[in-house]
């Protein structure tokens, strides 16, 4: 807005106001007494086209984007914890069970036992709020002593830990909000209550499916995966409990039978033929190539709630194991056995299965 005030634009404008019987070279006593001023007033104009820039939800960012989204009741999500399933042992092997609230380490990470699960399998909480609480497994030590404990086991992810809110994905929740209005239990109001929980990534609604009243919602977990059946019962508890269904116990409405159900994942195998530069053989490739067919499922998994199904195409993997260097040439595509696409069914995500690599 502002982009033409520049220190020489105004400067040219205050001298013009001068006489031209008067001295205005620079180093002349009115081009000195101008030039500071000039020189303030153009970054008067800078900041003020910052700030008038920081009062659009399309071009705010931080703070300033959360406190603008905050006026319409869209509030930034916070960084959460990530909930893990903890198995204890004593020296037999056998489970056993640990005070609530012990803590155990893992690398840089601290766990702390929040809920008995069963006999020696607790739910855990990390310390560290993000994601980097879904990314360890295995063997933790406890940070204070826990009589009659040998082992404990760091496992199953039952609610992935979530990043604080980029502005990116803040801006798209606003306009959802503000285009698609949630009202009474529609679509709308659906997809933002079940994505506003902790460990929820996306949510299909599928309205009357099984008849007046019904509702079943399907959802994908926050790190892009099939969600546990822990986090598939949480949710569903919050919706619409299976105990007194419809009677508006949950946030769904009175008379809205709710069925929360998790995507299923579908193991995606790649079979193919790789003509490879000089000197360079598959096992130099093959890590490379599983990360770039990984990076691709992913990004399919992510747009899981846009489509009504989701299809491996050969032609996107061949193009992506063609951006790994050494790699010259791909043929014979084969993904789970067949040389076509591979279309899943609408609640179901592709995940990497083995990759096999010929040349």
């Amino acid at each position: 807005m502002y982009e033409h005030m520049t220190f020489d634009f105004i400067l040219q404008r205050m001298l013009s106001r001068v006489s031209d019987e008067v001295d205005k070279r620079e180093g002349s006593i009115i081009y000195d007494a101008c030039a500071p001023a000039a020189a303030e007033l153009a970054q008067m104009y800078i900041e003020m086209d910052i700030n008038y820039q920081l009062t659009f939800a399309d071009t705010a960012s931080g703070e300033y984007l959360s406190r603008k989204t905050a006026e319409f009741g869209v509030v930034r999500t916070e960084a959460t914890t990530a909930e893990r399933k903890g198995l204890f042992y004593n020296q037999t092997n056998e489970l056993i069970d640990v005070p609530l609230g012990s803590r155990y380490g893992l690398g840089e990470l601290t766990f702390v036992v929040s809920e008995r699960i069963s006999i020696g399998t607790f739910k855990v909480v990390c310390e560290t709020a993000g994601s980097a609480g879904n990314e360890q497994f295995g063997d933790m030590l406890p940070i204070d002593y826990v009589n009659g404990l040998a082992r404990a086991v760091l496992s199953d992810v039952i609610a992935p830990g979530e990043e604080a809110e980029t502005d990116a994905a803040l801006r798209e929740r606003f306009y959802s909000s503000v285009n698609e209005p949630a009202f009474g239990g529609n679509i709308a109001d659906y997809k933002q209550k079940i994505n506003a929980i902790s460990g929820v990534g996306a949510t299909k609604v599928y309205p009357v499916w099984a008849g007046g009243g019904t509702v079943k919602c399907s959802i994908i977990a926050s790190d892009w995966s099939p969600p546990s059946p822990v986090l598939v019962t949480e949710v569903q508890t919050l919706i619409d409990p299976t105990v007194n269904s419809g009677q508006g116990i949950g946030m769904a409405p009175i008379g809205h039978v709710v069925t929360i159900v998790g995507v299923a994942g579908v193991s995606v195998n790649i079979e193919t033929t790789l003509t490879l530069a000089v000197g360079m053989t598959v096992g130099q490739v093959q890590s490379d190539v599983q990360a770039a067919i990984s990076a691709y499922l992913l990004e399919l998994r992510k747009d899981w709630t846009n489509q009504q199904q989701l299809t491996v195409r050969t032609a996107q993997i061949e193009a992506r194991i063609l951006t790994v260097p050494g790699v010259e040439d791909v043929a014979g595509t084969l993904i789970n056995g067949g040389a076509s696409n591979f279309t899943l069914g609408a609640d179901a995500v592709p995940t990497l299965g083995t990759v096999t690599l010929h040349a």
